[in-house]
């Protein structure tokens, strides 16, 4: 195993935002995320009444939409423990701009300040916790695809790569144009389909140059517009969430 830094402790209660994308396309993906916690000795809670960070309503001008939406996110961790969020995307708006849209005199504008706080993305998590030892030692190499949220918002992309470089096995390899947007952009693929499609084009383009075996991300949203262009063009590889990656290196392929 490469050396790492120092890091910090195993939180013995944590919170999962599974988002709505992973609770309606990728459930798996969720499910991995919580087998992979527990087996840290991790209790995990997942509170059932969760539903949409507001996202989607608040990048559309919807505010007061995504306000009401947010605002019923809010009451649903009350105890002081990490909220780990499966999107970087959520893992903004949980982070930055909750407190934007609950700002003094809301009356939850204390609350919105604590939820903030405590927000943090799986990957970023997992890079604050000691090394998880590999049980499977099978070389894979994998391309990452970071959301331009999670590279600009959150700046999780090295929380990625030094999780992921923990593992001698796993060759990370990096595609053309890592740093640009796959075209989903959220209601921007719904707007502008010409320009959307000519962007997730060249993203599967070059992410299977890369002629990596397996394509992950943190953000679901992105991998529906990919795997939806990869499908539409009968590409074999589809992508994963990188917590079904992770998964599969500590607590062993299912798939052997």
């Amino acid at each position: 195993m490469k050396q790492t830094s120092k890091q910090a402790a195993i939180p013995a209660d944590v919170y999962v935002f599974g988002t709505c994308i992973v609770d309606v396309a990728f459930a798996d993906a969720g499910m991995d995320a919580i087998a992979v916690l527990e087996s840290m000795g991790i209790r995990v809670h997942y509170p059932e009444q969760q539903t949409c960070c507001g996202q989607p309503a608040m990048t559309s001008g919807a505010t007061e939409q995504a306000r009401a939406v947010a605002r019923a996110q809010l009451r649903l961790f009350p105890e002081p423990w990490p909220i780990v969020v499966l999107s970087g995307s959520c893992t903004g708006m949980f982070r930055h701009h909750y407190t934007q849209l609950f700002a003094a005199p809301d009356p939850d504008h204390g609350l919105a300040i604590d939820v903030s706080s405590r927000a943090v993305e799986w990957m970023e998590f997992l890079a604050s916790c000691p090394p998880l030892v590999s049980r499977n030692a099978t070389p894979v190499k994998v391309v990452v695809h970071t959301a331009c949220s999670a590279q600009r918002e959150t700046n999780t992309r090295t929380a990625t790569e030094s999780v992921l470089g923990h593992w001698e096995q796993v060759q990370v390899v990096t595609a053309d144009h890592a740093t640009e947007c796959c075209g989903f952009g959220g209601t921007f693929s719904v707007r502008y389909p010409d320009i959307s499609n000519a962007m997730v084009t060249d993203k599967c383009d070059a992410l299977l140059a890369t002629q990596a075996e397996r394509i992950v991300s943190s953000d679901c949203a992105c991998l529906m517009n990919i795997n939806g262009k990869l499908a539409k063009r009968q590409d074999a590889l589809q992508g994963e969430h990188i917590a079904t990656l992770v998964r599969d290196i500590v607590l062993g392929d299912r798939h052997d």
